[in-house]
Formats: structure tokens, C-alpha cells, sequence
């Protein structure tokens, strides 16, 4: 099986969070491979267009600015990948989930805002040579998060829904251009 046909949609079966399934509706293609190629492309495109002033901001009603966005972004796809290649090797130990609002926490605004896309955009370019050299067989591969079942295709899916969601609330944030000051520290 060539890989574009392994990175195929996944079946409701390969996870079992309503959350996944919302983020991987999001996603309108059925080559996730070619997804992650398509969302490089407007990341960089959205992020070469943000002005210093938007970026730390926060755009009401959010209570993130797009520097904290970007970064959670990044994090996000950093745990998305090492899920992804455990899986795939076929450890099935349990990983345990992750807070968000803990890294995020720890994490925000100590961050150039051009490394940051960099590095999402570096994270996104390893997730995409890990699923172009896996075997086909390792897509269908299951592993548990959090004690629910998830199969390799599947969390491509729900980390490219995952930039998707937070991509199109950016562009949305951008576009609306409803700011309020915030005292985040950089």
C-alpha cells in the first residue's frame, strides 16, 4: 500500500474522543500527508502577514495572544509526533495526556515570534518525514492516551485538525482585528 493511501481518513473506530472527531472534521481532504504540505504553505503565509503589534495582543473574546497560540501550536505538534512515532513502532504503552494550560503556563512569551514559526514549521517537516517513511501497515497501529485508543492515522489527522482549529483562529482574529491590551511579559 503506498503511503497516500494509508493516510487516509480515519475510520470513526481508529479513536474514540468526540474531541478528535471534531478536529478531524475539520480537515477537508483525504491525504493527510498532503494536508500537513498545505497547512506549511498558509503558516507561513498567515505568520509573514502578522504585525508585531498584533502578535502580542489579545484579540478579545481569547484570552491568548497569537505569540501563546503559536507557541502552544508548536508544543502540540511536538507531542503529536512523538505519539505518532511511538505508535507506529508499535509501542502500545499508555501515554499519559498532557495540559495545555501547564506548558502554556510555563512556556509563554519567552519566545522570538519568527523562531517560534520556525520551529512549528521544523516540527511540522519531521511529522511529515516520519509519516512518509513509516510502513503502511504502521498507520493502522494503536496506542492509548489517556487509557482511549488512537491508531497512527488517526493522530495525524487530529494534529492536522489541531493547526487547522488554531490556524483559521488566527486568520479570524486577524481579519475581525478586535484587540484589547494585555500585560503578558516578553
Amino acid at each position: 500500500m503506498h503511503p497516500l493511501v494509508a493516510s487516509r481518513r480515519p475510520s470513526s473506530e481508529e479513536y474514540s474522543h468526540d474531541y478528535h472527531r471534531d478536529l478531524v472534521a475539520q480537515v477537508e481532504a483525504d491525504c493527510v500527508i498532503e494536508v500537513f504540505q498545505k497547512q506549511q504553505v498558509l503558516l507561513c503565509e498567515l505568520a509573514s502577514h502578522l504585525t508585531t503589534e498584533q502578535i502580542d495582543r489579545v484579540h478579545a473574546p481569547y484570552t491568548w495572544t497569537l505569540r501563546q497560540v503559536f507557541e502552544h501550536c508548536a508544543d502540540a505538534e511536538r507531542i503529536f509526533g512523538y505519539r505518532m512515532l511511538r505508535f507506529a513502532a508499535g509501542d502500545n504503552t499508555d501515554i499519559p495526556s498532557w495540559n495545555e494550560n501547564q506548558y502554556a503556563d510555563s512556556r509563554f512569551g519567552l519566545g522570538n515570534f519568527g523562531a517560534i514559526v520556525t520551529e512549528l514549521g521544523m516540527l511540522r517537516d519531521a511529522n511529515s518525514l516520519l509519516l512518509r517513511r513509516i510502513v503502511p501497515a504502521a498507520w493502522d497501529r494503536r496506542g492509548t492516551v489517556d487509557g482511549s485508543g488512537i491508531t497512527v492515522r488517526a493522530l495525524a489527522w487530529v494534529c492536522a485538525g489541531h493547526l487547522q482549529h488554531h490556524l483559521q483562529i488566527v486568520q479570524q482574529r486577524v481579519e475581525t482585528n478586535v484587540c484589547v491590551e494585555t500585560d503578558v511579559e516578553s
